[in-house]
């Protein structure tokens, strides 16, 4: 019993202190004493959207002015998987949370930043390995239960050029870097992570045609984050975080904000 009582008392010292660094994180974003990237694109009709199907560009209309209506308002339509966007769990699984059924503690979470950059500037179809993630480990340590991976492959380089950024061949096939099965189920079983994220169209590489990465994210009752910016700007470690997706009643997805946030 005592032993016992010893372990609760920690468990609430350690409970109590978490909330204490949160709290003090936000404090430090209000005071100016923490560094904050924004990791969205601003959308427009320039945006990258899936080029497979019915999907259509970003639009926007202005249905008020000021100088005749006294008041500036507009209209938009977008498809949900355009731009900075996160894929709910319901993307590609049924009976799978959607996009407002996301609790907020999934949307805030240590993000881990693996760069393969070199490897995907090689090779377009790339998609992150076991031992990428392996490697990470050995010099930042193990990930973190509830981390939220992103991958930096390098493809943001391409994002004002719609073209090159979807990089089809003359076959139909697009070639961009993501992703693997394997690396995907290693993140799930092993390290519990809250959900993914790739500054590429998908989380599967271009030439997938099972769409397998999504499958086990989304099985998973996890997330994918797609299109994010910025993602050179982040440290392979020590940032938080926060996810604000719009919130589509029954929605698969949607556009959100992403901040890191960077203790300075």
């Amino acid at each position: 019993m005592k032993i016992f009582l010893q372990m609760l008392t920690m468990g609430i010292m350690l409970l109590s202190f978490g909330k204490g660094l949160r709290a003090g994180m936000l404090e430090d974003v209000m005071n100016g004493k923490a560094t904050v990237i924004d990791m969205t694109y601003p959308l427009n009709e320039k945006n990258a959207y899936w080029p497979v199907g019915p999907y259509t560009p970003f639009k926007y209309e202005v249905i008020a002015n000021l100088r005749k209506d006294k008041v500036f308002s507009g209209k938009y339509s977008t498809p949900e998987h355009l731009g900075t966007h996160i894929d709910a769990p319901n993307h590609f699984e049924e009976g799978m949370p959607s996009v407002d059924q996301i609790p907020f503690e999934q949307l805030i979470g240590t993000a881990v930043v693996i760069d393969v950059t070199d490897k995907a500037g090689k090779d377009a179809d790339y998609t992150l390995s076991p031992s990428d993630i392996l490697l990470w480990e050995k010099d930042n340590g193990q990930i973190p239960e509830g981390a939220i991976v992103l991958l930096n492959t390098g493809w943001s380089k391409r994002w004002h050029d719609y073209d090159n950024y979807k990089n089809f061949d003359k076959k139909g096939s697009m070639h961009f870097p993501g992703y693997s099965k394997e690396s995907t189920s290693f993140l799930v079983t092993k390290r519990n992570i809250k959900g993914i994220g790739i500054d590429t169209l998908s989380g599967d590489c271009g030439i997938s045609t099972d769409f397998i990465v999504h499958h086990t994210i989304n099985s998973a009752r996890k997330f994918i984050l797609e299109n994010v910016a910025n993602l050179d700007k982040l440290p392979p470690k020590g940032a938080t975080l926060i996810i604000a997706p719009i919130k589509i009643e029954g929605g698969s997805g949607g556009q959100c904000r992403i901040w890191a946030i960077l203790p300075k």
